[in-house]
């Protein structure tokens, strides 16, 4: 295929707007970029809570079409949807007839994703970025593993048959391979470095949220179980050390009530929470389980030091002692150490702060994508070539 041909890509997503999470965000910026270099991205996701039929939004606003797909929210979190797939990937795909498919976070609506363009004899491009072996072990920890088994079963399942799959951190790559899944690259993420930059720092806000002059220590991110927010429970009792929590979930009440010295703020979005991260002294965050770890990013790039658990995403993002501290994950008083050490010393927060940004600057959501295109590309390329053998 040349270079400057013009692609239709039906994105099949688990998640997409208005839902706030990883791969919805991905996606929004997938297809943002997708349009801006002239191609044509179609999106298949679940429907809104308010949507109980699937349905084709021509005139979304997003600049592109959506196909809805019928949901249901999942039990205990109704803020999430799971997509009950029925025809629609499959009409979309033969309506539309992309030179590729793009999976992002396959599972539920991605695995009929995966069926209906092998049927077509189209490429799939499958995005791994959502760790559901790790949601299996957090919420059904039971029956010596099965459910982590099986979720690991499906995974391999959708992704052995993609012509690549991308994993965003190299954690993601390895566990992957040695579930035995083939072909698979490495794909980071990109942040806004524009939305996100210490030039947002606003006094009057820090004023609001520590009135004592307390160093701001900010969590953001759903607060959810697996994010294990609770084990920021001794940094919460620094003196001197105000803990801020951006983000809802079904967690909120619990931590709410263990939490009692930290601010809670619910979900923000845009300058506001540009601002958030800004407003800070440090970020902290306690989940083990992340693919990428995409506020970690943000933080960086709003020139914040970051305490997170040496696991999966914030291994390739966090350098030790030059843009923050990785920690055991699950360590309560690992947490509290890291945070301490930086809450006593403004200069040392300052220049890992100033080395967090230096290291994300360029990871521009444009620079991402067009690696994106690139895989796109090789996977139609391969996919002709076959065809030929």
């Amino acid at each position: 295929m040349r270079g400057a041909e013009r692609l239709r890509v039906v994105v099949v997503a688990e998640s997409f707007a208005p839902q706030v999470n990883g791969v919805a965000h991905s996606v929004l910026r997938t297809a943002d970029h997708l349009v801006s270099r002239g191609h044509t991205p179609i999106v298949v996701a679940p429907a809104v809570a308010d949507r109980r039929r699937g349905s084709d939004i021509p005139d979304s606003g997003y600049g592109y079409r959506v196909v809805r797909v019928p949901s249901v929210a999942l039990p205990g979190y109704p803020d999430v949807r799971i997509a009950v797939p029925g025809r629609q990937v499959a009409d979309a795909i033969e309506l539309y007839r992309p030179h590729v498919v793009h999976l992002a976070g396959p599972f539920v609506l991605g695995a009929a994703g995966r069926s209906a363009a092998g049927r077509a004899g189209i490429p799939v491009v499958a995005v791994f970025q959502t760790d559901m072996a790790a949601y299996a072990r957090t919420y059904l920890p039971v029956a010596g593993g099965v459910w982590e088994r099986l979720a690991w079963r499906q995974i391999r399942r959708i992704h052995a048959t993609a012509s690549r799959t991308l994993a965003p951190a190299e954690a993601s790559c390895r566990a992957l391979a040695a579930h035995g899944v083939p072909r698979v690259h490495l794909w980071p993420r990109g942040v806004d470095s524009v939305r996100f930059d210490p030039r947002h720092r606003d006094e009057a806000l820090r004023r609001r949220l520590g009135p004592g002059g307390e160093v701001l220590v900010g969590y953001v991110g759903r607060l959810a179980p697996e994010k294990q927010v609770d084990r920021l429970t001794e940094v919460s009792r620094i003196p001197g050390v105000r803990l801020v929590v951006v983000g809802d979930g079904p967690c909120r009440p619990r931590l709410e009530t263990g939490l009692v010295d930290a601010v809670f703020l619910g979900s923000r979005t845009g300058h506001e929470l540009a601002r958030l991260y800004a407003s800070f002294d440090v970020f902290a965050h306690a989940g083990p389980f992340e693919t990428f770890g995409q506020t970690v990013q943000e933080a960086m790039a709003s020139g914040l030091p970051v305490v997170a658990p040496a696991a999966g995403g914030p291994l390739d993002l966090v350098r030790p002692g030059r843009t923050g501290y990785l920690v055991p994950p699950g360590s309560g008083e690992a947490f509290r150490a890291a945070v301490e050490r930086l809450a006593r010393n403004s200069e040392l927060r300052a220049t890992l702060g100033r080395a967090g940004r230096a290291a994300v600057a360029e990871r521009s959501w444009a620079a991402v994508g067009d690696q994106l295109l690139g895989h796109y590309r090789l996977a139609i390329a391969e996919t002709a070539r076959q065809r030929h053998e």
